[in-house]
């Protein structure tokens, strides 16, 4: 299948990331925990960069999705502890060059699995389904996760127009 666009992989809900920054609770009501970056495998969900080894981070559950339902997984995610640029430029964010493959599951406008989509994709073919699965009739957006921990990576979506963040 061909597509007439790529997909915009987007940082995390700013409003959410900013309430948490400020010491609010996160998805499960709990405060962020703060740790120090190993510079490996902690990758930040609102500027879509690796956290830099000595870097303080925090470590938090997030859901996002804007309400819970059975198909609104919650997990754990990194964040710069300090004010970062949120990702907002075209093409694969580096976050999703650092495995080897992703977890990608689409979703329908009801925030609700399109079944048949998900699938454990190798990245040099990451673009290219997520492309395919937004060009699909029924599909939303795509959500990318680790393919081994679950941990919830970003979204994508056609362009700018989607939903918005839960």
């Amino acid at each position: 299948m061909t597509t007439n666009f790529t997909p915009l992989y987007t940082a995390y809900n700013a409003a959410f990331v900013a309430r948490v920054r400020e010491g609010r609770e996160d998805a499960y009501g709990l405060p962020a925990e703060h740790a120090v970056s190993d510079g490996d495998g902690n990758p930040c969900r609102s500027c879509l960069q690796m956290i830099p080894a000595g870097a303080e981070m925090l470590i938090l559950a997030a859901c996002p999705f804007p309400e819970k339902q059975p198909y609104a997984e919650t997990g754990p995610i990194f964040l710069c502890a300090e004010h970062c640029t949120p990702w907002g430029q075209p093409g694969v964010p580096p976050v999703l060059t650092s495995s080897p493959e992703y977890l990608v599951k689409a979703y329908s406008s009801d925030y609700r699995i399109v079944y048949g989509t998900g699938r454990i994709t190798p990245v040099a073919e990451l673009d290219r389904y997520v492309a395919a699965l937004l060009a699909r009739p029924g599909v939303e957006f795509v959500d990318i996760r680790s393919a081994r921990n679950n941990c919830f990576a970003t979204r994508a979506w056609r362009d700018a127009a989607g939903p918005g963040w839960a």
